[in-house]
Parts: C-alpha cells; sequence; structure tokens
C-alpha cells in the first residue's frame, strides 16, 4: 500500500549567527499522487533537502502541515512515518554481504525466516543483485551498491520512498544507467516516491512531476514537458535546460514582432498590440542555414558535442543567440566568422508572464 501526501503551508526556519532567523522553506503547498515519482529540482540551498527531512521527519516544521493520504505527520517520529530514504552515501553496512544487508531491516521487525528470504529474493530479483547476493560490499561497484541501497529500501514495502540526491557519487555514464533503474524499479513496485536533485536532465528522465524550488519557495510545479515547454519565470526557463532570452513587442493577438520580423506565438497570454515582452526561444528551435532565414547573424563561437554542434550566433539587431543543430556529424560544421540566417521554429516562442 502507499500514499498520497499534502503539503500545506510548510515552513522551515533556523536560527542565524546573529541572533534572527533564515528562511529555508516558505509556504510550500504540494499535491503529491500515490504511486507518483516527483522530483524537487533546484539549485544548492534552495531548501529542497530540508523540504525531504521534514517529510521524513528529521527535521520538524516551524509552522504547517504534511499529510500521508489524510492523516497528518506532523507528531509523528521517523520510525512511525512508514518511509524509507536512499542517500547520497551508500551506507551499506561492510561486513554484512548483499542478502543480510538488504534483510537487516526485516531482522530488526523480527519477521520469520521464510518470510525475509522470500522478500529479500524476490527484491534482490527486481534490482539485478540476485547473483550477488553473499558477497561483500567491497566486490561490488558503486552503481550496486547503490542498488543493495535501494533494495534495503524497497524490502520495507514503505508507503513513502525518499532520494537524497542518491547518484551524486556515481560517474556520468553510471547515473545515466542507474537513474533508468530507479524510474523502471519505481514504476514496477508503485511506491510514491520524492526525488531531490540539482541535476535538470536526471529530473526530466524519471520524474512525473516535477517540482523547481528557488530560495525557500515553490517557483513552478508541472510534468517535465511543461516546465521545459512553458516556464512560468526567468528563473525556470534558465535552470532548466538552454535558453535564449528575447525582449518582443506585441503585434496583435496571435504574433509578436523582434527585429522587424514577426514571430507567431502558441499561447499567447492576454496582452495589449505594442505592449513589451520577455520571450524564450530554446536553442534547439532554431534552423541554421548559410543562405536564407528571416534572421542574420555571425558566428561567434562553435563547440562541438557529438550529438549536438552548440554555436553562438551574434544576429543582427537582436544580440547573440545559443543554437543547437542536432547530428552535426553529417553536414560541415558551420566556422567562426561565417555568416549565417537562422530560422525560429513555428510557434517555439513562449512569452514569459
Amino acid at each position: 500500500m502507499t500514499d498520497s501526501i499534502r503539503i500545506v503551508g510548510l515552513n522551515k526556519a533556523f536560527a542565524s549567527p546573529d541572533g534572527g532567523t533564515v528562511a529555508a522553506v516558505r509556504d510550500i503547498n504540494l499535491e503529491i499522487g500515490a504511486g507518483r515519482l516527483v522530483t524537487l529540482l533546484g539549485p544548492s540551498g534552495c531548501g529542497k533537502t530540508t523540504l525531504l527531512r521534514m517529510i521524513a521527519g528529521f527535521e520538524e516544521p516551524t509552522s504547517g502541515d504534511i499529510f500521508f493520504g489524510d492523516k497528518r505527520m506532523n507528531d509523528e517520529p521517523p520510525n512511525r512515518r512508514d518511509t524509507a530514504m536512499v542517500f547520497q552515501s551508500y551506507a551499506v553496512f561492510p561486513h554484512l554481504d548483499v542478502f543480510e544487508n538488504v534483510a537487516f531491516g526485516l531482522r530488526l521487525r523480527k519477521l520469520g525466516r521464510e518470510e525475509i528470504a522470500r522478500r529479500v529474493d524476490k527484491v534482490l530479483e527486481q534490482t539485478g543483485l540476485a547473483s550477488y547476493a553473499r558477497r561483500s560490499p567491497s566486490q561490488l561497484s558503486g552503481g550496486q551498491q547503490q542498488r543493495v541501497a535501494l533494495a534495503r529500501c524497497i524490502v520495507m514495502e514503505p508507503r513513502v520512498l525518499l532520494f537524497d540526491e542518491p547518484l551524486s557519487n556515481l560517474d556520468a555514464k553510471l547515473r545515466e544507467q542507474m537513474r533508468v533503474e530507479i524510474r523502471e524499479l519505481q514504476q514496477r513496485v508503485g511506491i510514491t516516491s520524492i526525488y531531490v536533485t540539482h541535476d535538470q536532465v536526471e529530473a526530466m528522465s524519471i520524474s512525473d512531476e516535477i517540482v523547481v524550488m528557488n530560495a525557500g519557495v515553490v517557483e513552478q510545479v508541472g510534468t517535465p514537458h511543461a516546465i521545459y515547454a512553458r516556464p512560468s519565470s526567468r528563473f525556470v526557463a534558465d535552470f532548466i535546460g538552454k535558453a535564449n532570452f528575447l525582449t518582443a513587442t506585441v503585434a496583435d493577438g496571435e504574433t509578436v514582432e523582434i527585429s522587424g520580423v514577426h514571430l507567431p506565438v502558441a499561447e499567447m497570454p492576454a496582452r495589449s498590440p505594442g505592449e513589451t515582452v520577455a520571450a524564450v526561444l530554446r536553442p534547439e528551435a532554431i534552423h541554421l542555414s548559410p543562405d536564407a532565414g528571416p534572421f542574420r547573424g555571425t558566428v561567434r563561437r562553435v563547440m562541438f558535442l557529438g550529438n549536438i554542434a552548440e554555436y553562438l550566433v551574434e544576429v543582427d539587431g537582436v544580440g547573440s543567440w545559443i543554437v543547437d543543430s542536432a547530428n552535426p556529424a553529417e553536414a560541415p560544421l558551420h566556422r567562426v566568422g561565417e555568416p549565417v540566417f537562422l530560422t525560429p521554429s513555428r510557434h517555439a516562442l513562449h512569452l514569459l508572464p
């Protein structure tokens, strides 16, 4: 059984050295559906780990309420919240083999030997560790040790699973592999999960929903696609992926004008013609051409990144744009100093509030 989570007016303030207080989390209101994986995403110091620790019971809120289902959890100690947390450090017991590491919590609950064996064997199979059951942690890679830590949580069959930047200590290739495994496993077992990370690619790849936090407040909540395509603020647009920020003038109910060029907007908010607005244009939504396009510019920087080529283009009358061209191995790269033409994809512009 798994729970939905509801957070109402949650605040947390810490004492500061000067005798005052510092607000780490301010007026957080969230609803997380049962069986969903929701990521708390933001830069260091934004309050995401403090929020996770309050949900786990390791920090007491200054004010506000936390509900698991219909039950208010504020006064429940961590051991009675039926949560399990996967930490950044693997925290596996070096003197116990994989099986005993995973069985540790079940033995504390004094379950029968057969029940322990059944549950441990099932989880080891789910996490791809069945053939490593009798190995010691020193014989495992970092990714395998993190799987042990995950298995040890899942075997307890918690109502809520919490992740505190669990992949930070892994190299890039292993992080990519592990986030896929965590997502697939979470979907199989169906446990409500909250995942803290500062890595936007990680958040985009595993989440049902993303909660973007900044300076203790929630900036935006939405699906990965909505957060990326329709950011609600400049901070969100800048933190999630790369973005070009443009100043435009509203032309009519469907288009804006930038340096004499009219561009359609997919969702035009209520704005008056002639009004100045801020717009976001993603780098991959711009096509470069040597001979045709509504904007003209000059290449100032080229970075070959394998799957994409990233260009910095000085656009006449507009400013500098970042442009990402996919599959650059198929054609020669544009050179620094080369004149180019730029065409934004239709409805690629998003206006910020």
